[in-house]
């Protein structure tokens, strides 16, 4: 077993995102000597700097300086690190152990832990299954790959206190073990700038790698890639479906009804109608967690109150408000083809669409086709607007295609073309980070650039 007492010990922290404050700091109170290395300039890391400013660490900024990584008794890389950084690397060659937030928690935690992983829909499913555990009144926390940090978590944790994460792909890299109870809601292409399809796919596996036989997995069966995982680890296998025909135990649809299967007994949830988020997508999510919650022992109760309450999480289909008739939303979190296409799939009134970002070298076929046949107009921005203009260009049809140089532009199009009883939908289909730090920030400019028009024109927000 590994080392877990860090006391005395030199760590280096690579990355001072939100996984690399929470390793810090989690690390400097059990008496580390903390290196924090990052690529990013001081000034661009001048706030989280400063939250720490009561710790005794130290900076290496503006490069990622390779002997500072290595030469140290453990590294600790967030998830946005590669695994090949030359500093990382070498610390690997040289037999120093190599650690996340996510796999130090891991060997950490007290409670049960549920995962939830896949290529979309993780964060609603996760924070869609939190609700489920507040509205029964069990002791639980939720962080991950939702934005929230592990280690300081872990003083409120007793051995009695489910943990539910979401958890990227990035995240398993260091994987080490599997969640008490793990869900895998699809697998489809996505971060091929990283990594192959291959390596993306087998890390998603390692969710459910580790599991034991008291251990339950959760897969969607509509999904070829989850489905397949049935013969991976030893945890026992349940499935989710939108479909009335399930593989085994699970929770499927049918009548309109969400409903249990446990052997021969069917138990109804909730009618599917209940549901407040748009989109066949959405429906998955909330069977998902529907099986996720029951594996957890969550009531029918619970689960049915739940999904007639819950209202989404910002930047996913998120209505920012009404203009002249036209409806703006925003779903930044939309970083892949495959999911700006369920976004669309989500409105059935004519579409104004912005796409753009930064390219994550997928497929664009489809995307371009569908765009051209339900959209009045396609707007293009960012780094990679020409290349998703002439993607929308060679699928020929007959939505207008205007390409402009960033959101702000792309916006002052929209507001021009789109006509009462129109969605304008930012689901850009690429990364944010040609020009924002995240996805997040990249919605909360639409959000602003809305809410700064509606004070003009006085409309109705809702």
């Amino acid at each position: 077993m590994q080392d877990l007492s860090f006391r005395d010990k030199r760590v280096t922290v690579v990355g001072l995102g939100i996984e690399g404050e929470d390793m810090v700091r989690y690390l400097a109170r059990q008496g580390a000597y903390v290196t924090v290395s990052d690529s990013k300039p001081r000034q661009r890391l001048a706030e989280r700097i400063e939250r720490l400013a009561d710790l005794p660490v130290k900076f290496s900024l503006g490069k990622n300086d390779a002997a500072v990584i290595a030469d140290t008794d453990a590294v600790f890389v967030s998830q946005s690190v590669p695994l090949d950084l030359p500093g990382v690397a070498r610390a690997q060659r040289q037999g120093v152990p190599i650690w996340s937030m996510l796999s130090l928690f891991m060997e950490l935690c007290p409670g049960p832990i549920v995962g939830i992983t896949g290529s979309s829909g993780k964060t609603t499913t996760t924070a869609l299954v939190g609700e489920m555990f507040r509205r029964e009144g069990v002791s639980h926390v939720i962080g991950g790959n939702i934005g929230i940090g592990l280690l300081d978590l872990l003083p409120s944790i007793r051995p009695y206190t489910w943990v539910v994460l979401e958890i990227s792909h990035t995240q398993l890299q260091l994987a080490r073990r599997s969640p008490h109870v793990a869900a895998v809601l699809n697998v489809t292409p996505n971060h091929l700038d990283h990594f192959s399809w291959d390596e993306y796919r087998d890390l998603k596996r390692n969710l459910i790698r580790f599991q034991g036989a008291g251990d339950a997995a959760i897969l969607g069966q509509d999904d070829t890639e989850a489905r397949s995982f049935t013969n991976i680890g030893s945890g026992s296998k349940l499935f989710f479906s939108l479909e009335s025909n399930l593989r085994g135990d699970g929770v499927c649809v049918e009548n309109g009804n969400a409903v249990l299967k446990q052997g021969r007994r069917s138990e109804p949830l909730f009618p599917m109608k209940s549901l407040r988020l748009r989109g066949r997508h959405n429906q998955a999510n909330a069977i998902a967690a529907a099986a996720v919650a029951s594996a957890c022992g969550i009531s029918t109760w619970a689960i049915r109150e739940s999904v007639a309450e819950f209202r989404g999480v910002p930047h996913r289909l998120e209505l920012v408000g009404t203009i002249a008739g036209v409806e703006y939303y925003n779903d930044s979190i939309a970083t892949t083809p495959e999911r700006t296409l369920a976004g669309m799939r989500s409105f059935e009134r004519p579409l104004v669409l912005l796409l753009g970002g930064q390219d994550k070298h997928l497929p664009l076929e489809e995307l371009a086709r569908e765009a051209h046949e339900r959209c009045r107009a396609v707007i293009t921005f960012g780094e990679a607007g020409l290349l998703l203009a002439d993607a929308i260009e060679a699928a020929g049809g007959r939505a207008r295609l205007i390409r402009e140089g960033n959101l702000e532009a792309a916006m002052a199009a929209a507001m021009r073309l789109a006509q009462p009883g129109d969605v304008v939908l930012l689901s850009p289909a690429c990364t944010s980070f040609d020009a924002y730090d995240n996805f997040e920030q990249r919605g909360q400019h639409f959000r602003d650039i809305v809410r700064a028009r509606a004070g003009e024109a006085e409309p109705s927000l809702r």
